[in-house]
C-alpha cells in the first residue's frame, strides 16, 4: 500500500454517540472503522445482561450504528469494520448483525467472529493446571474465590483480528481485545511485518491507543476544551504509514482540535509504566515517542519502541458479591451540609449493620479540592446500600418526616435493588488460551 492506512475510530466506550460513526465516514474517505465498546465495568453490565438472557451480552448499540452505515457500506467498498462489539457473546451479535446486513440487501457481506476470550468454564481446569493467578497479588486462585466468578474474558491481540481479515472478511466482530488490538489488526493485514518486529508493533499500537477513546484526542475531555467549538465534533482518524509513523487527523469542517496538547494527552491517559505499556501483541515504550504538529488538526507520531509481548494475557473477571442500591435525597437550608450528614447517620443507625452506607453530598464542594468553599444552600445526598439493599430501600423515604426538616423528597424515584459484580483482574498463560476464528457471508450467520 503505497498510500497511508486510513483507520478511524467511531466509538470509544458503551454509550458513546450513535451518530458520530456515520459522520466520521461520511465526512472523511477511511479504510476502516473501528468501534470500541468495552470497559472493565462494561463486561461486567454485559456479563449481567447474558445472565438474564443467554442470547443478551453484547453491545446493542452497535446494531443501531450498523444500521446507520448501511448506505455508507453500499457507497464505499473499500470501507471495512472492526469492532468488539461482541462483549460476552460475540456470535449472537453477529447473527444479530447479519440478519440486519441481510434485510438491507447486503447478505453477501463476509462477517469474521474472534472468539476464545471467554475462558469462564475453564478457570476450573486452568486454576487445577496453575495457568492462572492473581493479578494483584500473583498468587494462585483460592477455591473458594474462583468459585464466586460470573465472567472472565482475556484480552486477546491482533493475531486473530488478521487470521478473520484475511478470509475477505468486510466485518470482524470481537468478545474482550485489547483496544489497540482493534487497529493492530488492520494495519498488520495491510502493511505487513512480522509478528516479533516489536518496534512495528509499538508504532501500530501507539495509533491504535490514540484514536481508541474517540474524540478524547480530537478535543473532548481536554484540559484546554474551552477553546475549541465542541459542536459537532470530530472523531480520530489515524494515517499509518508502511513503516508505522501515524499522523492523526479528523474529517475537515468538524468541531474540536487536533494538536499536540490533545494528543499528548491522550497518549498518557490509563498507561501506567510509560516504558512499559503492556498489551498483548507488544511492550511499547512510550517514552521515544515524537509528537509534533505537521499541519492544522494534523500531528504526526513517531518513534515508539517495543519489546517482547508479556507471556500472559491480562483477564478480565467479575466476582458474584452482595446486593447494592443508590438512591438520591434533595436537602436544601442554610445547614444544608450538616443535614445530609446527620441523615446519613440515621439511616446507618436505623438499618444496622446489615447494611452498608457510602455517602455523597454533591454540590458540597467535597468532590473537589476548593480552596474556598462556601456553604452551599441545597446538596444532593446521594447513599449507596451495600448487602441487604431491600432494606435500604424501603427506608430511604421515611427520612423525610423523620429526619432533619428541609429534605425535599427523592431526588429520583424508589431505589432499585441490584446485584453487585466486584471486578477481579487475573493473568492467564497465553499457551492455555485458543482464540477462535469463523467467517461466513451474512446470509449464513441467520
Amino acid at each position: 500500500m503505497s498510500n497511508p492506512l486510513r483507520i478511524a475510530n467511531g466509538a470509544g466506550f458503551l454509550g458513546d454517540s450513535l451518530s458520530a460513526p456515520r459522520r466520521l465516514v461520511e465526512g472523511a474517505q477511511v479504510d476502516y472503522l473501528t468501534l470500541e465498546y468495552l470497559a472493565e465495568l462494561t463486561m461486567s453490565i454485559l456479563a449481567r445482561s447474558r445472565e438474564k438472557d443467554p442470547r443478551a451480552g453484547y453491545a446493542q448499540d452497535f446494531l443501531l450504528v450498523l444500521a446507520d452505515l448501511v448506505p455508507a457500506l453500499k457507497a464505499q467498498p473499500q470501507l471495512k469494520i472492526v469492532t468488539n462489539a461482541g462483549g460476552m457473546n460475540p456470535l449472537s451479535c453477529a447473527a444479530a448483525a447479519a440478519q440486519l446486513l441481510a434485510n438491507a440487501g447486503l447478505g453477501d457481506t463476509r462477517i469474521g467472529v474472534v472468539s476464545g476470550d471467554d475462558i469462564l468454564t475453564q478457570l476450573p481446569e486452568l486454576q487445577t493446571q496453575q495457568q492462572v493467578w492473581d493479578a494483584e497479588t500473583q498468587q494462585p486462585l483460592d477455591d473458594s474465590v474462583a468459585q464466586n466468578f460470573v465472567s472472565a474474558n482475556a484480552y486477546l491481540g491482533a493475531q486473530p483480528i488478521v487470521e478473520a481479515l484475511a478470509q475477505d472478511t468486510r466485518i470482524v466482530i470481537t468478545g474482550r481485545v485489547a483496544d489497540a488490538s482493534l487497529t493492530v489488526g488492520p494495519a498488520m493485514q495491510e502493511l505487513g511485518g512480522a509478528w516479533d518486529d516489536w518496534d512495528r508493533l509499538a508504532a501500530f499500537s501507539v495509533a491504535g491507543h490514540l484514536i481508541e477513546c474517540g474524540a478524547q484526542v480530537t478535543g473532548g475531555y481536554a484540559t484546554d476544551w474551552a477553546q475549541y467549538d465542541l459542536h459537532n465534533i470530530g472523531y480520530p482518524i489515524a494515517e499509518i504509514e508502511a513503516d508505522g509513523t501515524t499522523t492523526i487527523t479528523k474529517p475537515a469542517g468538524t468541531g474540536g482540535a487536533v494538536n499536540r496538547r490533545t494528543v499528548i494527552e491522550q497518549l498518557t491517559y490509563e498507561i501506567g509504566d510509560p516504558r512499559h505499556y503492556l498489551t498483548p501483541d507488544v511492550d511499547v515504550d512510550f517514552t521515544t515517542v515524537h509528537v509534533t504538529e505537521c499541519g492544522i488538526d494534523r500531528v504526526r507520531v513517531s518513534g515508539a519502541t517495543g519489546r517482547a509481548a508479556p507471556p500472559t494475557y491480562k483477564v478480565s473477571a467479575a466476582q458474584r458479591d452482595r446486593q447494592t442500591a443508590t438512591g438520591e435525597l434533595l436537602v436544601y437550608g442554610r445547614d444544608a451540609i450538616e443535614k445530609a450528614q446527620a441523615c446519613t447517620t440515621l439511616l446507618q443507625q436505623r438499618l444496622g449493620s446489615a447494611v452498608q452506607l457510602f455517602a455523597e453530598l454533591l454540590g458540597s464542594g467535597a468532590g473537589v479540592p476548593l480552596r474556598q468553599c462556601v456553604a452551599s444552600p441545597e446538596v444532593v445526598l446521594r447513599l449507596t446500600a451495600v448487602g441487604d439493599a431491600g432494606a435500604f430501600a424501603r427506608e430511604l423515604a421515611s427520612l423525610i418526616t423523620s429526619g432533619p426538616a428541609g429534605l425535599a423528597g427523592y431526588a429520583a424515584g424508589r431505589p432499585a435493588v441490584r446485584a453487585m459484580f466486584r471486578y477481579q483482574p487475573l493473568l492467564v498463560n497465553k499457551e492455555a488460551i485458543r482464540p477462535q476464528v469463523e467467517v461466513r457471508a451474512a446470509r449464513d450467520w441467520v
